[in-house]
């Protein structure tokens, strides 16, 4: 009976011998390669922290220890030991969740799957339990990664300034960057490290050398450099040290025995505690290991002998946006790009190769990417920040104050706009169109196909004088929609039957969503409904046409995939009362709320965001105009005999 199917919580580790903890190990990485290989996820980051989540579980009590991770990726070997092994609907409706998630255990803490967030939790946990005077274990573990993120350091700033509170931080640090420094000579400074005895002696080394006359003060500056130079050689703690925070490592990510002795050391000191692991991302699995662009960060259905897709999509949104950067980039020389660490998801890795001068991975920083992009803008370039569209909220104030006050020259491309779907709440694009709207001065593009993608961006590099947005949604994008003629700055993409005097609908269609609109006019028209269909292509500002278009038709409806709360639709609805156009208006998005894990079609039908939903509301809302208007008639017509 394989072990891993006789693991029901963290408890059943403590029965197992160390083979038995090696063979589990070993029963993991095969059971996660056969089943994210079915589903798709995070693959490469799970293979890496197997060794690290048995010890810490084997150590730490959960879940009366809170143990969080940053960011959630990597947690799929801790669903595993907490209960839940049934990966057959890996982030699909009614299975497991990418991520932590609070409904699945109790020993999921946080949910968070934006990185570098889960010290500040820790931090604030550690604090609660001070005051609750509660001996509960705090373990946050962090990425390498995340640590490159502002919010790390703000949370390590505060960590440091309690010596006594207890916290310990474990760091995943899988780029391979430090060479391994494990054996006797480690664990023994290591040890000393986290010793009262150890602070002692330096304090009154310190001490005394300050009271000699003359020589002691530099004396003792010559021997702390030499040792923390000599310390800074054999492992790379300085920097944290420097804080205030004790360190224990490197340590052999993948060693349990070495971890486990780590962890313990870790857990009975008082205070603020740095384990520093390394692991091998993608660890145990050859197709990962030779994955040189990521290790198979993340995959979709893929062969798991092999490690080759499944199957291949059609051009997707982010390439045809790469292509035409390398586009740009060859006519314009004063184009350059920013990535907070994702290179290849945001699709400029082709642009890093054709201009590896041209492009800056600023870590997962995004904050400073905006204000480093109006630094640029400023400096006479015009600087491209390709980034998730969820990813954007975290450097809204540095867009308003840094980009837009100063009217910087900064276009900001938003990729995996709209509903994402199987990444869950905090990965769905569904703010970006709210929170801008505010900007002053900003201006955003939601092309509705490949064309429109390569247009607008070209569109949006020619601003020098404010900030401008192209958006689009994630995965293969379809065919062409083509427009039929055009209003202002605005496509249309329907224009209805001559005949009619004057159109039922105004449906303004939304980037993406134009194959749906045009579905939607198709069953409009099936109830005798005529039927205009726009494409803004800019939806901020709302083009000038639109309102003496909107006072030729009965109704206006807009579709967008973005919140309804402060959307495109609420800055349509503001133009139209500005100009005094008196038309009602109806408006299509996403309900403000988290949306749970699901393919997006699936997501889009539990909001009611489809051709059928939306043309039969229209179709009731027409029918009740038709019926307030024979009411009026007849109230001012006199009645016949």
């Amino acid at each position: 009976m394989p072990l891993l199917t006789r693991i029901r919580g963290p408890r059943d580790l403590d029965r197992l011998s160390p083979e038995q903890l090696d063979q589990l190990a070993a029963e993991i990485r095969t059971f996660l390669v056969d089943a994210v290989s079915k589903t798709g996820g995070h693959l490469g980051p799970n293979l890496g922290v197997v060794e690290l989540t048995i010890a810490l579980h084997r150590v730490f009590e959960s879940p009366r220890d809170r143990v969080l991770w940053d960011t959630g990726h990597q947690s799929y070997v801790h669903k595993l030991l907490t209960g839940r092994q049934d990966f057959s609907k890996l982030k699909m409706k009614g299975g497991l969740s990418g991520y932590p998630a609070r409904a699945e255990s109790e020993h999921d803490v946080i949910e968070n799957s934006h990185a570098s967030t889960v010290l500040g939790w820790a931090d604030g946990l550690a604090k609660a339990n001070e005051v609750l005077k509660k001996d509960d274990h705090v373990v946050a573990v962090i990425g390498d990664g995340a640590l490159t993120g502002g919010m790390a350091w703000e949370a390590l700033n505060n960590i440091a300034a309690a010596k006594d509170r207890p916290l310990v931080i474990v760091v995943n640090d899988n780029e391979r960057s430090y060479a391994p420094t494990i054996g006797g000579l480690a664990n023994h400074l290591a040890t000393l490290r986290t010793t009262d005895g150890y602070e002692r002696f330096l304090a009154r080394g310190k001490d005394l050398l300050e009271r000699t006359p003359v020589v002691g003060r530099p004396l003792y500056e010559t021997l702390h450099g030499a040792k923390k130079g000599l310390k800074d050689f054999i492992a790379p703690q300085g920097m944290f040290e420097d804080l205030g925070l004790k360190y224990v490592g490197p340590i052999d990510g993948h060693d349990i025995e070495a971890l486990e002795s780590a962890l313990q050391r870790a857990k009975r000191f008082g205070g603020p505690v740095i384990v520093h692991c390394l692991t091998e991302k993608g660890r145990g699995y050859q197709p990962a290991l030779a994955d040189e662009a990521d290790r198979f960060h993340a995959v979709g259905k893929i062969h798991p002998d092999t490690g080759l897709p499944v199957s291949t999509s059609g051009l997707d949104w982010t390439s045809v946006f790469g292509e035409e950067m390398v586009k740009l980039g060859k006519e314009r020389a004063d184009v350059v790009a920013i990535t907070a660490a994702m290179l290849q998801p945001v699709g400029l890795d082709k642009f890093a190769k054709a201009f590896p001068e041209r492009v800056y991975d600023v870590g997962i920083a995004e904050q400073h990417a905006a204000v480093s992009a109006a630094g640029l803008a400023t400096g006479g370039l015009h600087p491209v920040f390709a980034v998730y569209a969820t990813f954007l909220n975290r450097a809204f104030d540095q867009v308003l104050m840094d980009v837009a006050l100063h009217k910087c020259g900064v276009t900001f491309v938003l990729d995996r706009a709209g509903v994402t779907g199987t990444d869950g709440a905090s990965h769905n694009g569904m703010w970006d169109m709210s929170i801008l709207q505010v900007v002053p001065g900003l201006r955003i593009a939601a092309p509705r196909d490949a064309d429109q993608v390569r247009a607008q961006l070209r569109e949006a590099v020619e601003v020098e004088d404010a900030p401008t947005v192209v958006r689009f949604s994630k995965g293969a994008v379809g065919p062409a929609v083509q427009a039929v003629g055009r209003i202002g700055g605005m496509d249309v993409l329907r224009a209805p039957a001559e005949s009619a005097t004057r159109p039922d609908v105004l449906l303004v269609s939304v980037g993406a969503l134009a194959p749906m609109c045009l579905e939607i006019a198709d069953l409009l028209d099936a109830q005798g409904i005529s039927t205009t269909v726009v494409d803004p292509r800019w939806v901020k500002p709302v083009d000038e046409a639109m309102a003496p278009l909107a006072e030729k038709h009965r109704v206006v409806v807009t579709v967008e995939d973005n919140s309804r709360v402060g959307g495109v639709g609420s800055a349509v609805s503001q133009a139209l009362r500005d100009a005094g156009v008196d038309v009602p208006l109806r408006d299509f998005g996403i309900p403000p709320r988290f949306l749970d894990h699901a393919s997006r079609g699936e997501v889009m039908t539990e909001i009611g965001l489809t051709a059928p939903d939306i043309a039969r509301q229209i179709t009731g809302l027409v029918s009740k105009l038709d019926g307030r208007y024979e009411e009026s008639r007849a109230a001012v017509e006199p009645a016949r005999d």
